[in-house]
């Protein structure tokens, strides 16, 4: 990624990686942009100075956890409702990389750490 010193930039970045990539997506943002982090895969981001969000052009920052938006068993439903509806009707279109026998579990988990995949990675039975 670089910085984008034009103005310009994306909206939102969604940070799943975390320690690695984090810097990197802010460099992405549009002035207003905002950062949402929802994993740590490389390990956890390092403590943010404030300062920093406003001098790459005043960002906003969330860190989000699934239990917070599915915190009662109604919000569950309509969230996982949601989901299963777009999917359905063909708006929300799921990816799946590649599919490995059960036995080759540790086969699609070295395909996951060496960033081999892009989408779902199924394990069949």
């Amino acid at each position: 990624m670089k910085r984008l010193t034009d103005g310009h930039g994306v909206d939102v970045v969604y940070d799943s990686v975390g320690q690695t990539t984090f810097a990197k997506g802010l460099d992405c943002l549009r002035p207003r942009g905002m950062m949402v982090v929802y994993g740590q895969a490389s390990g956890p981001v390092t403590p943010v100075d404030t300062g920093l969000l406003s001098t790459k052009g005043c960002l906003y920052l969330t860190r989000v956890n699934l239990g917070t938006y599915t915190a009662t068993r109604q919000e569950l439903e309509a969230r996982s409702g949601d989901i299963f509806g777009w999917v359905g009707s063909g708006q929300l279109k799921v990816h799946v990389c590649g599919e490995y026998p059960l036995a080759q579990a540790a086969k699609a988990q070295a395909a996951l750490e060496h960033r081999e995949t892009i989408g779902k990675v199924l394990l069949v039975p």
